[in-house]
C-alpha cells in the first residue's frame, strides 16, 4: 500500500513514517514545502502524480492561543485545508485519514466522551478543529477521522518547541521550580503508540470517527510526577490551577476519550498511558546512549 502522509516531519508524522515503513507501506513523505493544505491547486499538484492508496493529514494549526487572535489561520489549516483533501481524495477516490483533537468538547461531561457525543468546543481552536470534522464528514464518507489528545512525541511539537516531557525533564535537570496545572483532566498519548494504531486501522475499511487515546486518565500534574517518577529525578514541582497558570483562552477541564468504536471493531491495541510513558523514557534513553 502507498501512503502519501502530509506534515511527515512533525512528532506525529516522523513516528507514522517510520511505523508504516516497518510495516512494508511505501511512505511519500510531504512537509508543508512539498504541500500546502489551504490551496487547492498545490494538493491536486501533488497528489494526482504520487497516485497512493491512502491519504493521511497530520498537518494542524494547533497554537491555542495564538488562534483565537488568529482564528483565519485556524480555520485555514483546519478547517478549509481537510475540506481541500476531502475534494481532492473524492475525484481520485482515495481514503483519508485526518486527525483531531480532545478539545472538540467542552470538557463538562465530567465523564469520557465517546464518538457520538456531540460538539462543544471552548475555544477557536476546538471550533477550527470541529469545523474540518464536520466539512470532511458532509464531502467524503471514505475518511477516518482520529481524534488524540495530550501527544507527546521524539521529535516533539514544531509549533509548540518540544514536548511536555521533555520540557518537564529539561526543567528538573536544571533544578527550576515547576508548576503544573491540576485541573485539567486528559490522557496523555505517546505518537508512537498512536502511529501503530493507524497502521492497523487503515488495513481496514471501517470508515468513521475514532477515538485514540492511550488508556487511562490523569492531570498534567499527575503527568508531571510520573515522569519524574520514572526518570528517577528529584524536582520542585507543585501543583497550580489553570487560572493560576495565567493562561487567557478556556480548556476544557476534562476531555478523555474512550477509543468505543475502536473497540467495536476489535483493534484497540492502545497501551496505558504509564505503559507508553516507560516505553518513551526508555527509548530515549537507549537513543542517548547510541
Amino acid at each position: 500500500m502507498k501512503v502519501v502522509l502530509i506534515g511527515a516531519k512533525g512528532q506525529l508524522g516522523s513516528d507514522l513514517t517510520l511505523i508504516l515503513k516497518t510495516n512494508g507501506y511505501e511512505v511519500v513523505s510531504l512537509t508543508h514545502a512539498n504541500v500546502e493544505v489551504t490551496d487547492m491547486g498545490s494538493i491536486r499538484s501533488t497528489l494526482i502524480p504520487a497516485q497512493p492508496d491512502v491519504v493521511i493529514n497530520t498537518a494542524a494549526y494547533h497554537k491555542v492561543e495564538e488562534a483565537e487572535g488568529n482564528p483565519a489561520q485556524a480555520f485555514a489549516v483546519n478547517t478549509i485545508g481537510p475540506r481541500n483533501l476531502a475534494l481532492v481524495c473524492r475525484d481520485m477516490e482515495l481514503p483519508l485519514v485526518h486527525f483531531s483533537t480532545d478539545y472538540v468538547f467542552s470538557g463538562l461531561k465530567g465523564s469520557p466522551y465517546v464518538e457520538s457525543d456531540p460538539v462543544d468546543p471552548a475555544n477557536i481552536y476546538g471550533v477550527s478543529k470541529a469545523a474540518g470534522e464536520m466539512v470532511l464528514r458532509y464531502l467524503w464518507p471514505r475518511h477516518f477521522i482520529v481524534r488524540t489528545s495530550g501527544l507527546y512525541g521524539k521529535v516533539g511539537s514544531s509549533g509548540k518547541g518540544g514536548n511536555f516531557v521533555e520540557l518537564m525533564l529539561q526543567l528538573a535537570r536544571e533544578g527550576k521550580s515547576i508548576k503544573v496545572v491540576n485541573d485539567q483532566i486528559l490522557t496523555p498519548t505517546s505518537t508512537h503508540a498512536l502511529a501503530l494504531q493507524i497502521a492497523a486501522l487503515i488495513k481496514t475499511d471501517a470508515y468513521g470517527t475514532y477515538h485514540a487515546t492511550c488508556q487511562g486518565e490523569c492531570t498534567w500534574y499527575d503527568f508531571a510526577v510520573e515522569i519524574f517518577r520514572r526518570a528517577g529525578l528529584n524536582s520542585q514541582l507543585s501543583p497550580q490551577t489553570t487560572t493560576q497558570s495565567g493562561v487567557q483562552v478556556k480548556r476544557p477541564p476534562y476531555s478523555v476519550l474512550e477509543n468505543a468504536n475502536l473497540k467495536c471493531i476489535d483493534i484497540d491495541l492502545m497501551p496505558s498511558w504509564q505503559d507508553a510513558l516507560q516505553s518513551y523514557l526508555t527509548e530515549r534513553k537507549i537513543e542517548k546512549r547510541n
